[in-house]
């Protein structure tokens, strides 16, 4: 009598196996045009901030959002308190801005992303001088309501341990 139960078990748990294999392949498996979608997220991102629209910059972000910058404070715990810091960050350099993402890898994992790339950027300020800085970005992105928005960001620039200096246009 065991012997029939246990081949009836056997049976069952394959059944839910080879169910649930096609059941979980489509969750983690993107959607087809995730990935061009996130891409077309930060062409619009990078437009807004060669414009100087902190607007724009912001609408990439979910209202969750929070933030490391390169800049002090050392965290932006809110969608407010980042719009601020692009605000400042514009004001600080009154003149042309020019960035350009490179290198942006993507991943995707149902309806949560996350990416990462070098930005390179240039700054113009009040007396005509040229500020050159390449960051490093690693963002979260989450989907809802079918639409990307970054939820955490982390930029950052290497240090030189011996000297305490950041490297501010870092190279592989």
């Amino acid at each position: 009598m065991q012997k029939p139960l246990r081949l009836a078990a056997f049976i069952v748990s394959l059944l839910c196996i080879a169910i649930g294999i096609p059941r979980l392949s489509a969750q983690t498996k993107p959607a087809a045009n995730d990935k061009a979608a996130i891409k077309a997220l930060y062409d619009k991102f990078t437009e807004a901030f060669n414009k100087k629209d902190a607007n724009a910059v912001m609408a990439s972000y979910a209202p969750d959002v929070f933030a490391f910058d390169v800049i002090p404070p050392r965290e932006y715990p809110t969608w407010d308190a980042y719009k601020k810091d692009w605000e400042g960050l514009f004001k600080t350099f009154p003149g042309p801005v020019a960035s350009s993402v490179m290198e942006l890898h993507i991943a995707v994992v149902g309806s949560v992303a996350y990416t990462h790339f070098i930005d390179d950027a240039t700054f113009i300020g009040a007396d005509g001088s040229k500020t050159h800085l390449v960051v490093r970005v690693t963002d979260v992105l989450r989907k809802s309501n079918g639409k990307w928005l970054i939820v955490q960001e982390h930029v950052s620039v290497p240090v030189d341990l011996a000297t305490g200096k950041p490297d501010m246009l870092s190279t592989p």
